[in-house]
């Protein structure tokens, strides 16, 4: 049977089917542009619609606007679906008395949130913060269920000269053991990291087991960088990969003369170029290079799922055609062999 976005594909040792394409929730906190409520709400409606039946959010989307929004078109609907969502940054409030750390260096991945609330993020990996971040989770969603929780943003990217502090948080500070407790009580189904870097995944795996994981923008038609040896890794320990970014900041679905971001950054001509190349491929066989680029990471057998956001509900059915169009085989080789002479 052919995989559409809409087949269920198992996440290892949890039990849980998720669809092949799921929604991810940043754009409906308001990444890179405004999404008024309307519209996220609307879109969310004909994900549902369409069949899809993965979710995920985090509280950093839209300063927990996004797990209001999601929340509210989950709650109405038949239980069917899987839905995630993240622990590592409680949300906190300016005010009178109220003594806060030092604002967290500028994460180069963080690109802001044009209509977030007015909260500010305190990152908390210990025991007590999964465990407050995953009752105030429940809280905005209006949701006691909630199937999976990834540690997000833990690793050198985001934290750099602070990374080994969070890190001793989240293994030595009890954040593992209160996912595990969690999943041993029923009140979730799997946990794993949520993360843009393959490396935290590869160092996690050396303090305890993971049921899932969500890699952003790390194995992509442009960006291999996860690699064969990460993946392998994964398969062994039967760890499920959700992958997200896929179009790596937009630059693998946009016109040849639009969108330039690639991994949240200005793209460098080099990248420009190597999108070029792959797009002369597509073109070489009818087919949109972002089809070739939403259907590429679900290849491997590693891959269990992708993410995808969407800010309208046009844009959301642009994702499934482009899913579920039917790419010849050979086009696979050639897109490779068009990778390796761009450089």
């Amino acid at each position: 049977m052919a995989l559409t976005a809409t087949t269920r594909r198992k996440i290892a040792s949890t039990g849980l089917e998720v669809t092949a394409l799921g929604i991810g929730s940043a754009p409906l906190g308001g990444l890179y542009a405004d999404v008024p409520s309307a519209q996220a709400l609307e879109m969310l409606d004909a994900a549902w619609d369409l069949g899809i039946r993965y979710f995920d959010t985090a509280p950093m989307y839209g300063l927990t606007r996004s797990e209001h929004l999601v929340g509210q078109v989950l709650r109405e609907r038949d239980g069917s679906h899987v839905l995630s969502t993240k622990v590592g940054r409680l949300m906190t409030t300016e005010r009178a008395g109220r003594k806060l750390p030092p604002e967290p260096p500028k994460n180069p991945l963080d690109p802001g949130w044009w209509n977030g609330l007015p909260f500010r993020e305190v990152f908390d990996y210990s025991y007590d913060g999964v465990m407050r971040s995953f009752d105030d989770s429940q809280q905005r969603l209006g949701m006691t269920r909630l199937d999976i929780l990834y540690v997000h943003d833990v690793g050198r990217v985001t934290h750099a000269d602070l990374h080994e502090y969070h890190w001793s948080a989240l293994t030595k500070g009890g954040g593992f053991r209160a996912l595990q407790e969690l999943k041993e009580a029923g009140d979730i189904k799997g946990f794993g990291l949520g993360v843009n870097e393959w490396e935290a995944i590869r160092d996690a795996l050396e303090e305890t087991d993971l049921d899932v994981c969500m890699l952003a923008g790390r194995y992509s038609l442009l960006d291999r960088d996860a690699g064969e040896t990460f993946l392998s890794l994964a398969e062994r320990r039967d760890v499920s990969l959700v992958l997200a970014g896929v179009y790596n900041s937009g630059i693998l679905a946009a016109p040849k003369s639009g969108h330039k971001k690639f991994n949240y950054a200005d793209a460098d001509p080099k990248i420009v170029a190597r999108v070029e190349a792959l797009r002369g491929v597509c073109e070489d066989y009818g087919v949109p290079l972002a089809a070739a680029a939403i259907r590429f990471p679900v290849r491997h057998p590693a891959a269990t799922c992708i993410v995808i956001g969407a800010k309208t509900a046009t844009h959301l059915r642009q994702n499934v055609e482009w899913f579920d169009t039917d790419l010849p085989e050979a086009i696979w080789d050639d897109l490779d062999t068009a990778l390796e002479k761009a450089g």
